[in-house]
């Protein structure tokens, strides 16, 4: 990570951590409050091969408020449909980072395969103002991106939506909300031990 602050600060670049997460139909079980004898129940439309795939980054740089920037994906089951996002799908979520930071970006993630494969290995050489650094392995308490996800889907919990479609337009709506509060992104930051830059 230091190497990543050194080479950020002589490029005027910001540092970027990414990941992704996938949110199905069956709720995450949270406590809550009921009358003693009347155990809250909530009917789910959990039909099996829907979920809506999440990839985002949170944007850091020295001078400047955090920036949030995510993509969502929903999977309805159908054939030949994409399940989650391919090296495709995160060049163009990077493309449109680096239009929105208008700057380099140092990017940290973690070993996926699709991060680590050849088409992708192409895909950032033909980018000159993208530098890739790999997160450790079984370290996801690094990357701030997890925390992001956590409290999406902390904040989701006993959450029954009607559809693959609520799920979407409920999932959107948090995401925006974590957009507009800069010091939620310093939160993320600071819950997994690392310094701003």
């Amino acid at each position: 990570m230091a190497r990543g602050k050194r080479v950020a600060r002589r490029l005027g670049a910001w540092i970027c951590f990414a990941d992704e997460s996938g949110i199905s139909l069956r709720p995450a079980r949270a406590r809550t409050w009921a009358r003693r004898g009347n155990t809250p129940i909530v009917t789910v439309a959990g039909r099996g091969g829907r979920k809506l795939s999440l990839a985002g980054i949170v944007a850091y740089r020295d001078g400047h408020q955090p920036r949030i920037i995510y993509r969502t994906m929903v999977h309805r089951g159908r054939k030949g449909e994409p399940k989650g996002f391919g090296e495709d799908h995160f060049t163009e979520l990077l493309d449109a980072t680096h239009q929105h930071l208008d700057a380099p970006i140092i990017l940290l993630w973690d070993g996926l395969p699709q991060h680590k494969s050849a088409k992708m290995r192409a895909l950032i050489a033909a980018r000159p103002w993208l530098r890739v650094y790999r997160l450790p392995g079984y370290a996801p308490e690094l990357n701030p991106v997890e925390n992001m996800w956590s409290s999406l889907k902390r904040g989701m919990a006993n959450l029954a939506p009607g559809g693959i479609d609520d799920l979407l337009r409920i999932a959107k709506n948090r995401l925006k909300r974590m957009q507009y509060r800069p010091t939620l992104a310093y939160g993320f930051l600071a819950t997994s031990g690392l310094a701003p830059p």
